[in-house]
């Protein structure tokens, strides 16, 4: 036996699993087939390193509504609250921003980064980079990692933290994807999630919008009788290609699984004046009108949503750049309101799966041991990480996952790996 435990693969939940199994006393390997271990860390949160997420655990669960719920055992091991203990008991002094999310005080990824790789050189973890795995030959008692060298590694315990298919130049391909069906596992369907999304609308084709953000709308998915099927309120951007933006990277899976369902094109509602109802604008509205009759429409409401947004929409109700308010009718003015509140856009596809921040879809969870991340199927056998059918929104839950899961993961294979 060459070494007890082995991880492919040097993302975050790689690395934590690396530095569990070290730390309980194992001889440990961490193989990747990249030039430098941390890749996707090192651009995270545009950079800076969204670490996790402070909320409570009820909370962040909630945020990851792939699967979310599979955590909670996982999370009594190691949850988000250890992850900030675990940076600044390395010397990471960490800072909270809005909704939560933790930060490096340096705001620098590699800080956090640099901080993992001088653990595992102090625990004397091997670590082979620029190393390709071709396949594992799963045995009676050890496994056998086969390189692309065409070497064979003996291990009694492998930890599979590859990740998805979701930005590929950081490493992650998919590859491990056929060595877990190659131990009997479930890969369920993989689709991207928060993802940009597409759209035809001719108001798109015609970059009307391109460039525009809306901050603090709502925006809901729409099921085919047009009803809510999700809301998030965030910020959001057109694109030249459709919208984009932490609103509709949250909304983005629930419009894959639409069309999973094989409901196409799928519509996106905007209500660019959340806080207040459609009866509230049309009154509002209504007082500008009857108080100053003269002045032009669109100089009363002016103001009210972005320049641009504004004269698209007055277009879209036939109201003229110059037309007094006395001279629109209640009609164009339910009509101005119904677009401001129930602004409608038709998805006709994402972006691919490699543009996507994070992969839908895996090894199934229901093969998975919750409290040791192990195999069900395979003794010595453990996921970590995106690989597995659990994904969160952006915001830090993503990174939570892959941490603990490793976290855990790392530990009960060293374990196991002594036995």
């Amino acid at each position: 036996m060459d070494y007890h435990v082995a991880i492919i693969g040097g993302g975050p939940s790689g690395l934590m699993a690396a530095i569990a199994a070290a730390e309980q006393g194992v001889k440990t390997l961490l193989l990747d087939k990249g030039n430098k271990l941390g890749k996707k860390l090192a651009i995270s949160g545009g950079g800076r390193c969204n670490v996790t997420n402070r909320l409570p655990e009820e909370e962040v669960i909630k945020h990851i509504p792939g699967n979310g719920k599979f955590l909670y055992s996982p999370f009594s091991v190691f949850n988000n609250y250890d992850i900030i203990d675990f940076f600044e008991g390395l010397g990471v002094a960490l800072k909270e921003e809005d909704h939560g999310r933790m930060f490096p005080a340096s705001n620098k990824a590699k800080d956090v980064v640099n901080t993992l790789l001088n653990r595992i050189e102090e625990l004397d973890i091997e670590v082979r980079t620029d190393t390709a795995v071709k396949t594992v030959n799963y045995g009676e008692s050890a496994h056998s990692i086969v390189l692309h060298s065409g070497d064979a590694l003996s291990v009694n315990a492998v930890i599979i933290a590859v990740g998805g298919k979701s930005v590929p130049h950081t490493g992650s391909s998919g590859d491990g994807y056929a060595w877990a069906e190659k131990a009997g596992h479930t890969i369920t369907d993989l689709y991207p999630t928060e993802v940009p999304l597409i759209s035809n609308d001719s108001f798109i084709r015609d970059k009307t919008l391109q460039g525009l953000s809306l901050r603090d709308v709502n925006v809901s998915v729409l099921n085919p009788k047009k009803k809510p099927i999700i809301t998030h309120q965030m910020d959001m951007l057109f694109t030249h290609f459709g919208v984009s933006g932490p609103a509709i990277l949250r909304c983005s899976q629930f419009v894959v699984k639409e069309f999973m369902k094989g409901h196409k094109p799928v519509l996106l509602e905007i209500d660019c004046l959340p806080e207040e109802t459609d009866n509230h604008v049309r009154e509002r509205v209504l007082n500008l009108m009857q108080d100053q009759p003269k002045k032009s429409f669109r100089n009363l409401v002016k103001g009210i949503v972005p320049e641009r947004l504004l004269d698209y929409v007055l277009q879209k109700t036939d109201i003229q750049e110059h037309e007094k308010a006395a001279n629109v009718s209640h009609h164009k003015l339910n009509y101005f309101v119904e677009h401001l509140k129930h602004f409608h856009v038709t998805i006709h596809s994402t972006q691919s799966i490699e543009k996507a921040f994070v992969t839908g879809g895996g090894v199934s969870i229901k093969e998975i041991i919750p409290n040791t991340l192990q195999s069900k199927l395979m003794h010595g056998l453990y996921f970590c990480g995106e690989i597995l059918d659990i994904h969160g929104y952006t915001g830090g839950y993503n990174i939570t996952s892959a941490m603990v899961t490793g976290r855990v993961a790392g530990m009960h294979a060293a374990w196991e790996s002594m036995g």
